[in-house]
């Protein structure tokens, strides 16, 4: 039985539920991810946001804090999921090299013949918005990469649109979870801002109420004190990757471009203006997935090599097989030569006791006769038993025996 795409899956990725939720190797990150999220809201949940439940004339004031600071993290939870467990935008990969680019180079062989070798251009252009952008050839997947698509190392995919591949999250960034990636990261930095400022108000309602330093209050509350160090150190990193991000939105780039392309001072043909770019990211509708992990897969046929071991030349077949002609008319002539030797011989041995004086006259005059007439026969005559070429001196040798043996017929007959 025929199995799944995702259980014969080439990619690093795991798969969970039967192919229905997708991660990076790296997955093991999110359980860390989320207990860097988990942990410090419970910990303000329960040691400052129901101590600031009464420190409000409502009570729906300070529910509203817990309340909040809950939504808000089931929030950034289910963005982080979005995030981690969909397709980024992978293309899928190719079975074959694309016949249509392939390249037939010819080298020379040691045998003097000239070998075929196929290659792939490295690089091609395509247009995008009527200006030319080079593309590159993926040798893992066996194709030519979209533009501002990259093959990610670490779950060996070419990534539609990469942006780069998060360990926090486990996952790439791409062309369908970029959208999600920014919102989480965006959310989260809200969420330290939250917390912080939460902590800091608890802080101040401590140091009103008892009429007391801000030391003083900090012993009160010392979780406050270390739910502001970490919200505060947290906001250094996600707050300034939400900066950035920002940045790269508004011009219409990718970490992988802005790191790869900025010396280069090129032109970045995919910004349109910073308000388009920003509707494009957040605006547009979210491209479908290029794979279906949960179809089973079919088995490929063969594929029948139409590709030779050897490549000849124009008409050098024609003249192989002409030259293979002669060789075999050569044979031929050669093994008519042996026949008719023997029978000369055999003739000669007969006569030569009734009449050996007549017979050696006339093969005297034969080969006078012979020898008047230039040797037209070149051939290579073959032995049977030896199996070795004989030289040029044995081919005349054997022309003039067979042209002796002919006179000697021809006198048999006048006689």
């Amino acid at each position: 039985m025929a199995g799944r795409v995702y259980e014969t899956w080439k990619g690093s990725n795991k798969f969970l539920f039967g192919g229905r939720l997708i991660f990076g190797p790296d997955a093991w990150s999110l359980p860390f991810t989320l207990l860097l999220i988990i942990t410090p809201v419970t910990l303000f949940s329960v040691f400052v946001a129901t101590h600031l439940r009464h420190e409000f004339f409502s009570n729906t004031a300070g529910d509203a804090i817990l309340v909040v600071a809950i939504l808000f993290t089931l929030f950034v939870l289910i963005l982080l999921f979005l995030t981690s467990a969909r397709d980024p935008g992978i293309v899928p990969r190719n079975l074959h090299p694309p016949e249509e680019e392939l390249c037939y180079e010819t080298t020379a062989s040691t045998d003097g013949r000239q070998a075929p070798t196929v290659q792939i251009p490295r690089t091609k252009e395509v247009m995008v918005y009527g200006v030319p952008v080079r593309v590159k050839y993926c040798d893992t997947c066996m194709l030519y990469r979209p533009p501002r698509c990259s093959h990610c190392s670490i779950c060996n995919n070419c990534v539609e649109r990469f942006d780069h591949h998060c360990p926090w999250v486990g996952q790439c960034i791409g062309v369908r979870n970029y959208r999600f990636f920014f919102m989480f990261v965006s959310s989260a930095t809200l969420l330290c801002i939250y917390v912080f400022s939460m902590s800091a108000l608890y802080i101040k309602f401590l140091m009103d109420n008892n009429q007391g330093t801000v030391w003083r209050a900090m012993r009160e509350s010392p979780w406050s004190v270390v739910l502001m160090i970490y919200s505060f150190i947290s906001l250094w990193f996600v707050g300034g990757l939400t900066g950035f991000h920002l940045y790269l939105i508004s011009t219409n780039q990718t970490t992988y471009e802005n790191f790869r392309y900025r010396s280069d001072n090129r032109i970045n043909v995919y910004d349109r203006g910073c308000y388009n770019n920003f509707r494009e990211t957040f605006c547009s509708k979210v491209k479908p997935s290029r794979n279906d992990f949960r179809a089973f897969t079919r088995e490929e046929p063969p594929r029948n090599t139409t590709l030779a071991t050897t490549w000849e030349r124009p008409g050098e077949e024609e003249e192989g097989s002409l030259e293979l002609e002669e060789r075999r008319q050569k044979v031929e002539d050669d093994l008519d030569i042996d026949e008719d030797v023997l029978k000369l011989q055999q003739r000669s041995n007969a006569e030569e006791g009734s009449d050996p004086a007549h017979q050696r006259v006339e093969i005297d005059q034969m080969r006078v006769g012979s020898s008047e007439r230039a040797p037209t026969i070149r051939s290579e005559v073959r032995h049977g038993n030896l199996g070795a070429r004989t030289s040029p001196q044995e081919d005349v040798t054997s022309g003039s025996l067979v042209r002796e043996s002919r006179s000697y017929a021809a006198a048999e007959e006048g006689r």
